[in-house]
């Protein structure tokens, strides 16, 4: 076995998950989904391709319809460029975190510097190791009262040198809520062309964003790049969509790596399948209806979850602007694992450790709040309360 794969770090949320096994009193917290199913017209148009034997091969790069249809949505939100461009640029892979590996592996040698801003999702930093390059993190600071986290964007192009090969970037974020602001972006790209270091940039949570905005989702990269800058985004229909456990997802990719992916595909799945593919065509077809109204509920959910909180003493609690996550700390609880299960065990509340995401998080706590009843928060601030008083 590679060295690297021995040491990779076995997860803390499925860690904490484990202590809760076999507890029907555990309100799960704990993980990065909502509780609800997908919607119903998704799931009608999969069973539909299933009965017509859909159960072939398709294109690696999916479906002509699909990247049509990613194109045109694409373009709805970053009308930089054309609906015919962007599709073009589309590469359907098997989920977020496929695409994500698929980058890594198109894009990273062994020995290669990668710079990754944390707090974040743990397999953005395992990746581009599990190829074998050198791994730096560049860390967002919370603020001491507010718990707001922030980007020192000097320190962060300090950090992205010539020698960099590919900065690693989770806006809106998981776990924190921060987001990068147009002006961040434009800045980082403008100095990553200057140094040639690839950008690769997780958008999934791009439509989870309660900030106005004039396209109805979070600042992106693609609203200022070039097709042929050094950037690759990462998308998935998971969490927009309500689609997790479906494995779907996409890259937008300058024109001259389409092809490459397309290969890579082939030799790590072939494929997406078609009857899912299809359930995604349908979710694209249906999604003026079935993403705001998830956008407005999930704010309805952060801000009745952030003001409990935050009423609770010895709580520090940041307002996340995008996301599905409210991330805080507690006086005097600095080791965030041990916290985690200890309230599993004591309280019957699943929540994710902070030191999953990073060492910066260490003492912070994540709580998921993509849930349809209201009640399960309710339930879950007042269990905590309790907690608090032992």
């Amino acid at each position: 076995m590679r060295e690297v794969i021995k040491n990779l770090e076995a997860s803390r949320i499925r860690e904490v998950a484990n202590a809760g096994l076999g507890r029907d009193d555990v309100l799960k917290f704990w993980f990065g989904e909502s509780d609800e199913v997908t919607p119903s017209l998704i799931r009608d148009e999969a069973i539909r391709s299933l009965h017509a034997g859909d159960t072939f091969y398709s294109h690696n790069l999916g479906l002509p319809e699909l990247r049509e249809a990613l194109g045109r949505y694409t373009q709805g939100l970053h009308p930089a460029h054309s609906a015919q461009d962007w599709a073009e640029r589309t590469v359907v892979t098997s989920g977020g975190v496929n695409g994500l590996m698929l980058a890594c592996q198109a894009l990273v040698n062994a020995g290669d510097e990668v710079v990754v801003v944390t707090p974040i999702w743990p397999n953005l930093v395992a990746q581009p190791a599990i190829m074998g390059a050198r791994v730096r993190c560049t860390a967002l600071v919370p603020d001491a009262l507010s718990g707001q986290w922030r980007l020192d964007l000097d320190a962060l192009l300090a950090a992205v040198t010539s020698d960099t090969r590919m900065l690693v970037l989770n806006a809106p974020n998981n776990p924190t809520g921060w987001t990068l602001t147009a002006d961040e972006q434009r800045a980082i790209l403008a100095h990553c062309r200057r140094t040639g270091t690839w950008i690769l940039a997780d958008e999934v949570y791009e439509r989870l964003y309660f900030a106005p905005s004039a396209n109805g989702c979070a600042p992106s990269f693609l609203d200022c790049a070039e097709p042929d800058d050094r950037l690759v985004v990462a998308h998935s229909f998971s969490k927009s969509f309500l689609m997790t456990g479906w494995r779907l997802g996409w890259l937008v990719l300058p024109p001259s790596l389409v092809d490459a992916v397309g290969k890579l595909v082939e030799f790590n799945t072939s494929c997406a399948p078609v009857f899912v593919q299809r359930a995604a065509c349908a979710a694209l077809a249906h999604g003026d209806t079935i993403t705001p109204d998830l956008v407005t509920h999930l704010k309805t959910c952060r801000d009745l979850l952030v003001k409990e909180l935050s009423g609770l003493s010895g709580v520090t609690c940041s307002v996340p602007l995008g996301g599905m996550y409210a991330f805080f700390r507690i006086d005097g609880q600095t080791d965030s694992l041990a916290t985690a299960k200890r309230l599993v065990l004591e309280a019957g509340l699943g929540l994710a450790p902070g030191s999953a995401f990073g060492a910066e998080a260490e003492g912070w706590l994540r709580w998921c709040f993509a849930t349809r009843d209201m009640g399960r928060l309710h339930e879950g601030v007042e269990r905590l309360r309790q907690w608090l008083r032992l």
